[in-house]
């Protein structure tokens, strides 16, 4: 009998790369997904797709009671990390309180291992390189409620023996973002940019850096994870090794599609200014990355860009503050992080 799995977000950008691997490694998949950042589409064929959010606890239970799963992967979230200051009750209210209602009913009905996708968000500023070992300090209510989970299924595990892996990814790229998402995923927006004829739009002066992180260095080893003892109830940063600046960044994605870089930049925003993980504890357990480079991995996104075609930037409605909100987010325009 397949073991059967839960992905939430699974219509997203990295919840479909995982729902594929899960399907490959023989599992019953059932996803769930309020397509609010996912598309149809982008669910692998093989999966159960349940349209829905994951605050909607009377839905996860009577998914739970139905489905029994084995394992449950928990990618859903509103991932805009800047955004978050200004969304603070949208923020908490999906990416935590919806993450509490998976936690009760997987300790409900035995659930063998929960995933949970968490964030380099966490660790705050000033901890370079990021490492597992460091005790988190986030910035902003993103990583607040990132950690908040982790401590949670801490808690869980120690009360009730609820198994988990967190993984802590960060900067991820590839085929299926939301390149339309104008308040996250900066490769995606100056893609966007690029196919809509307009600027690339960066914060500041552009020597921010981050390591970014191709979809394959990321997806596989959450999909293989409830697999390897040894990661059960760790924690492990994921993704990339080398940081670019943003700046770098402009000139690799304009190469791939052949414009020269056209750079506008907008007024600095509160961020961390660098940001960047050690790996080598998830290498040792679940073995070498796939060393594909930055540009190998914009290649093979802008590709896929190319056939899907640009997409229009959508307004976010939910802005709770606007004092302080960063340029462009308020007036339609879309925007490099």
């Amino acid at each position: 009998m397949k073991a059967k799995v839960l992905v939430t977000g699974g219509a997203g950008f990295i919840g479909s790369h995982v729902v594929k691997h899960c399907l490959a490694a023989g599992y019953e998949v059932v996803v769930l997904d309020d397509l609010s950042g996912g598309f149809e589409d982008h669910i692998p064929s093989g999966a159960l797709f349940i349209q829905g959010s994951v605050t909607d606890h009377e839905l996860i239970t009577d998914l739970f009671n139905e489905h029994h799963f084995t394992y449950v992967y928990h990618l859903a979230a509103y991932a805009a990390e800047g955004l978050s200051h200004f969304i603070r009750r949208y923020n908490y209210n999906t990416n935590l309180i919806g993450s509490i209602n998976l936690i009760n009913e997987s300790v409900k009905h035995k659930v063998k291992c929960f995933v949970f996708t968490s964030s380099i968000a966490v660790y705050g500023k000033g901890q370079l390189p990021m490492m597992e070992e460091m005790t988190p300090t986030p910035e902003d209510p993103y990583g607040v409620s990132k950690y908040a989970v982790e401590l949670d299924l801490r808690s869980a595990h120690e009360m009730f023996g609820l198994n988990y892996v967190v993984f802590r990814p960060h900067n991820v790229y590839g085929e299926n973002q939301n390149i339309g998402d104008k308040y996250r995923n900066v490769i995606g927006i100056f893609m966007n940019q690029i196919m809509q004829g307009k600027q690339l739009t960066v914060f500041g002066d552009g020597t921010q850096t981050r390591a970014f992180s191709y979809i394959d260095d990321v997806a596989i080893p959450i999909a293989k994870s409830v697999s390897v003892p040894e990661a059960y109830n760790q924690v492990f940063n994921i993704g990339a090794d080398k940081p670019y600046t943003v700046n770098e960044l402009t000139k690799v994605v304009s190469k791939e599609f052949g414009v020269q870089p056209d750079v506008k930049h907008l007024n600095a925003r509160n961020e961390v200014q660098h940001a960047y993980s050690d790996h080598a504890k998830a290498h040792r357990v679940f073995g070498a990355p796939t060393n594909i480079s930055l540009e190998e991995g914009i290649a093979r996104m802008a590709a896929w860009a190319k056939k899907v075609g640009s997409r229009q930037g959508q307004e976010f409605g939910n802005i709770e503050i606007t004092e302080k909100l960063p340029d462009g987010w308020n007036v339609g325009q879309v925007v490099g992080r």
